[in-house]
């Protein structure tokens, strides 16, 4: 399997027509549909549903498979050749962060800013998904960097662990009657509709702070980023328990309310064990290092120094 084609399959995707995906490709379409068909045999299943009366490709459920993969093999193989044209005698390239929703964040962002008036030459690409999303991506590859907010599993990777630490609560309509209140407490949680994390160690976490399991509660729905599970909170599809300081409340309809006893995650800044570190990419570590205050040292964790450089 040829990377080439694979570009060809996903221009196809993109464009949802042949004939313009072999314009933008500078192919004639005689020839990029032969590449289809050469690849559909060489997997062995069809990638494309071409009998659609509106003459718009789409992908067969096989198709679809491929789609997602192909990105990832493509952005990979461009994430790759990109790190070895980077001029070496100034540090340039690109740096790939992915993480979850976190104020916490601004750490990364102070460290990109200081790193950037040194070398103004580095790109940032940011990836925001939970962490199952995270750490798929960093195993791949794909991400040079995960923020990643407990619980969560660190053996396969090196780490430190941040000096901050992210409070959960309540987020709800100011009209709801539990904004009445300052704290939320386990006991008013029972009944009451919530949106939760789709972190499956979260249960956990919730589970002993209810003193009992989280199937207690009355779960309407999932999320992985808040944003749009905010929106289905303002329609009054229920509350959310999420982080704080993530949606700005200030002039909506929507409050924030801590839980109490007090709950909290940590974060942590993590990449793959023994990682062939393009020079951008160990720049931004060192940068951060030098940066994070002298309380944030590791707390049995995996701090790697001298990673290798691509």
């Amino acid at each position: 399997m040829e990377l080439r084609v694979l570009r060809y399959f996903l221009a196809v995707v993109r464009m949802q027509s042949i004939s313009a995906a072999a314009e933008e490709l500078h192919i004639t379409q005689p020839t990029l549909s032969r590449q289809l068909m050469e690849l559909e045999e060489e997997l062995g299943a069809k990638l494309f549903d071409r009998g659609r009366k509106n003459r718009r490709v789409a992908l067969t459920e096989a198709g679809k498979r491929l789609h997602r993969q192909a990105e990832e093999i493509v952005a990979l193989a461009d994430k790759t050749l990109r790190s070895f044209q980077a001029p070496q005698e100034e540090i340039s390239g690109e740096i790939a962060i992915g993480g979850g929703e976190t104020d916490t964040m601004r750490l990364v962002a102070r460290a990109a800013r200081a790193l950037t008036r040194e070398h103004p030459n580095i790109r940032y690409h940011l990836y925001s998904g939970n962490a199952e999303d995270v750490t798929e991506r960093l195993d791949k590859g794909l991400l040079d960097f995960g923020i990643l907010i407990e619980p969560v599993s660190l053996e396969r990777y090196d780490y430190i662990q941040l000096p901050a630490a992210d409070t959960w609560g309540l987020l709800m309509r100011r009209d709801h009657p539990l904004a009445r209140k300052q704290v939320i407490c386990p006991g008013d949680l029972l009944g009451v509709p919530l949106l939760v994390s789709r972190q499956r160690m979260v249960d956990n976490t919730f589970s002993g702070w209810l003193g009992q399991s989280v199937r207690c509660l009355r779960q309407v729905g999932t999320y992985n980023l808040i944003y749009n599970a905010a929106r289905m909170v303002e329609e009054g599809v229920g509350c959310a328990l999420a982080l704080d300081k993530l949606v700005n409340t200030a002039g909506t309809e929507l409050c924030f309310r801590p839980l109490t006893p007090k709950l909290e995650s940590r974060l942590n800044l993590v990449w793959k064990k023994d990682p062939v570190f393009s020079q951008a990419a160990a720049a931004f570590l060192k940068k951060f290092q030098e940066m994070r205050p002298r309380e944030s040292a590791d707390r049995g964790g995996g701090e790697r120094t001298g990673p290798k450089k691509a």
